[in-house]
């Protein structure tokens, strides 16, 4: 089977890796909006079986008629049939032995007796999994009838806005190393960086005395793709790693998995040099995308290394934590380096069922009122109006006769001219304005 590219719709499907149902009463806005996507709007939960829903949802997304049908065997008449699997190919398998049942997903992977299936609802979530080549009922592949858009062009295999997320979680993996359990740290078992509780927390798992042990052994033997799904969804994401440039967007990374994406994202507002709020919003974002990569980075890291050494369990771990920011330091300028402007992503809009924090709304970075045109024009404005009324007790005092013979003419002429120039100040002034006011404080002696 070919493996050296892949089909749009399987790319599209790849970027949803790792979405999960949500136990008990919620539900997962992300695969709601599969059933949606489906053609199945009336459903707005996750507890109805969605494998057939993810699979239609991809394909509408790309363009291309799925079956509409929440059925999994829907698909075995779906387009056109294959002799042997392909790369992206759509797989219908049965389920038990109900003829109604059933399961379908995309083939990325074959071996002589299973078939490996990219799919929705497998352990209830959208994951990779090999299945006994026995309950293969079809392989199909749209045909020309099911393109709603004309042909389905093919993708590289990696996503252009995956690869940066690739490149930063090999950086971490190396850093994480395997599996831990030192009892002097606090995140308890570790594999591959994921705590008990993260591990817990990702499968809707209650972690206490009676599942301690079925978990931590779970947790030594993780999957690759769970491991990959859940950085990608608790610490990527929500640490807005995808709005930065790319070395910028890999120690930040670093720093939300090491210290927790709260403290992280505090952490790259105090390097930016802008309000610290834990927020990453139209602020801290343009100051990302404006200040020098290799200067932040710099300042990222003298941060990381004084939070380090105000734990009380630096005595143990500091060595190993300074060398890890000197390496993720070093990793990161050689990105940056490395990357093209134009690798620089622009923050996405976020969407329903996205993992990213809300944006707040558009604004731009306040300036202080002192160099505001706008503002100083409305004073000399003004001051063409007060100024002749207070002139006297500013101990502005001429001669009656002078202020008679001149004072009415000259003062006329200055009060127009200040109250010309003052209205075009403040009308070039609102113009050019493109940041709100902020106040600053300021002493004036008399």
């Amino acid at each position: 089977m070919p493996m050296t590219d892949q089909p749009a719709w399987l790319g599209a499907a790849w970027r949803e890796l790792g979405q999960t149902e949500v136990a008990g009463r919620g539900t997962n806005a992300r695969v709601a909006a599969y059933f949606r996507d489906a053609g199945h709007p009336q459903v707005r939960d996750d507890e109805t079986a969605w494998c057939a829903a993810f699979l239609g949802a991809v394909l509408e997304r790309q363009g291309i008629r799925s079956t509409r049908s929440l059925r999994a065997r829907s698909y075995v008449d779906w387009g056109e049939a294959l002799d042997t699997a392909r790369l992206g190919a759509i797989a219908v398998l049965s389920r038990g032995g109900n003829p109604a049942l059933g399961h379908v997903g995309f083939v990325v992977g074959e071996t002589q007796d299973r078939i490996v299936l990219l799919g929705g609802n497998q352990s209830d979530a959208v994951t990779v999994a090999a299945f006994d080549r026995g309950r293969l009922l079809a392989l199909r592949w749209p045909s020309a009838a099911n393109s709603q858009k004309g042909p389905v062009a093919a993708e590289p295999v990696v996503a252009p806005d995956e690869t940066v997320f690739d490149t930063a979680l090999a950086h971490v993996l190396k850093m994480e190393g395997g599996y831990g359990d030192d009892p002097y740290d606090p995140g308890g078992p570790t594999n591959f960086g994921i705590t008990l509780r993260t591990y817990a927390a990702h499968v809707g798992r209650t972690l206490d005395a009676a599942s301690h042990a079925g978990l931590k052994s779970e947790l030594r033997n993780i999957r690759p793709e769970v491991v990959r799904a859940i950085y990608q969804q608790r610490y990527w994401r929500p640490a807005r790693c995808d709005g930065l440039a790319p070395g910028l967007a890999l120690f930040h990374f670093d720093a939300a998995v090491n210290h927790g994406v709260g403290t992280a994202i505090r952490s790259l507002q105090e390097a930016l040099g802008v309000d610290v709020d834990g927020e990453v919003g139209p602020i801290t974002q343009r100051a990302a995308r404006t200040a020098a990569v290799e200067t932040v980075i710099a300042r990222y890291a003298a941060i990381r290394e004084r939070r380090y050494r105000a734990l009380s369990h630096f005595w143990r771990f500091g060595r190993g934590w300074l060398n890890r920011v000197a390496a993720t330091k070093a990793a990161a300028l050689r990105l940056a380096a490395d990357a093209p402007a134009s690798a620089v992503p622009l923050p996405k809009p976020a969407t329903d069922g996205d993992d990213a924090m809300t944006m707040q709304t558009e604004a731009a970075a306040p300036k202080w009122w002192g160099h505001s045109m706008t503002v100083w024009g409305a004073l000399v404005t003004a001051s063409a109006a007060i100024l002749p009324a207070f002139g006297p007790l500013l101990g502005l005092e001429i001669t009656s006769d002078f202020v008679r013979q001149v004072g009415a003419d000259i003062g006329a002429i200055v009060q127009a001219v200040a109250g010309v120039v003052g209205t075009l100040m403040t009308l070039y002034g609102r113009a050019r304005a493109t940041a709100p006011l902020m106040r600053r404080d300021m002493s004036v002696r008399l």
